[in-house]
C-alpha cells in the first residue's frame, strides 16, 4: 500500500521516476547518439545508409515533438541508488510504481505489462515484480529508468558454459546475434554479463547496457567486430554495422561454472537518471 502523496520523500521519488521515464523514452543519452551518428557516417551499404537516415530522423522528430521515439515504450526496469541516510523501505518501491503509473497515463506509454499466464493487462505498466527495481548504494539518491522493449529482450540469451570454454564466450555472443537476425531492430547494443550465478549474470548483462558506449575495451571491441562480420546490418537489411557497441560486466563465480548472459538492446538504448531531492 503506497504512502500518502504528501510524504515528501514519496512525492519526490515518484516525480523523479516520472521525469526519468519521460526523458528516457523521448531522448537518447549523448554517448548513444554519438555512436549512432559515427556509425551512420561510416556505413558503406546504400540500403543501410538509408536506414541510418531513418533512425536519425526518428530521433530528431521524437525530441522536437516531445513524443516517445518508439511505440514499444518497454517494461520499466529501474535502478535506485541510495545514500546511507536513505533507508530502503516499501514506500520507495511504492513511489517508483506511482511514478510509472503516472508516466503511463501522462506521457503516455503503451501499457505493456501483463500477467505471464493469464495475459491480463494491468493497463498501468505495473504488476507482480514490475517495475523491476534494483537497489545499490551510492553517494547521491538517484533513480535511473531503463525501458526495455520486447523485440530486443526476446533475442537475449544465457548459457552456463564449462570453465574450459572461456574462449567460447565470443562465439556464444555471435551465435546469439546470428539467431536474432533483424528481430531486435539492429544495429544493436550488446550487454554481456560474465560470471556470478545464473541470475547474477543476467543482471550484469542488463547493467552493462548502462555503461558509456563510446569507448570499448580490446575484448569488447573484438566481440563487436565479430558480430559486425555477420553483415546483418540495420533492420536486418544488410550492412557494415550489426552492433554499435559491446559492453561487459563481470563477477566472481564458482570454480566449476562460467555463466554468460547476452542482453540485446536495439539501437534505441534508452535510459535516463534523475537525482531525487525530497
Amino acid at each position: 500500500m503506497k504512502k500518502p502523496a504528501q510524504d515528501p520523500l514519496f512525492s519526490a521519488l515518484a516525480d523523479a521516476t516520472f521525469e526519468a521515464y519521460k526523458s528516457a523514452v523521448i531522448s537518447l543519452p549523448s554517448d548513444v547518439l554519438r555512436v549512432i551518428r559515427k556509425a551512420a557516417a561510416a556505413e558503406t551499404n546504400p540500403v543501410a545508409r538509408g536506414e541510418f537516415a531513418n533512425i536519425l530522423e526518428n530521433i530528431e522528430i521524437a525530441e522536437r515533438l516531445g513524443v516517445p521515439m518508439c511505440q514499444d515504450t518497454g517494461v520499466p526496469v529501474v535502478y535506485l541508488t541510495l545514500p546511507p541516510d536513505v533507508p530502503l523501505t516499501q514506500s520507495l518501491y511504492d513511489a517508483v510504481a506511482e511514478g510509472v503509473r503516472r508516466a503511463t497515463s501522462e506521457i503516455p506509454l503503451r501499457p505493456n505489462v501483463v500477467d505471464p499466464l493469464t495475459r491480463h493487462n494491468t493497463k498501468d505498466n505495473t504488476g507482480a515484480g514490475i517495475p523491476a527495481i534494483h537497489v545499490r548504494p551510492g553517494e547521491k539518491f538517484t533513480v535511473t529508468v531503463f525501458p526495455k522493449g520486447a523485440g530486443a529482450e526476446n533475442s537475449s540469451r544465457i548459457a552456463m558454459l564449462l570453465p574450459s570454454h572461456v574462449y567460447g564466450i565470443e562465439g556464444f555472443v555471435v551465435e546469439t546475434m546470428l539467431s536474432a537476425e533483424g528481430k531486435p531492430c539492429p544495429p544493436v547494443f550488446l550487454g554481456i554479463g560474465i560470471g556470478g550465478t545464473f541470475d547474477l549474470a543476467a543482471n550484469l548483462a542488463k547493467e552493462a547496457l548502462l555503461l558509456s558506449v563510446d569507448t570499448m575495451t580490446e575484448f569488447e571491441q573484438q566481440i563487436c567486430d565479430s558480430v559486425n562480420k555477420l553483415g546483418i546490418g540495420p533492420m536486418g537489411l544488410g550492412g557494415d554495422f550489426t552492433a554499435l557497441a559491446v559492453k561487459v560486466k563481470t563477477a566472481g563465480c564458482h570454480t566449476a561454472s562460467l555463466p554468460v548472459a547476452v542482453n540485446v538492446q536495439c539501437w534505441a538504448n534508452r535510459h535516463a537518471s534523475v537525482e531525487v531531492n525530497p
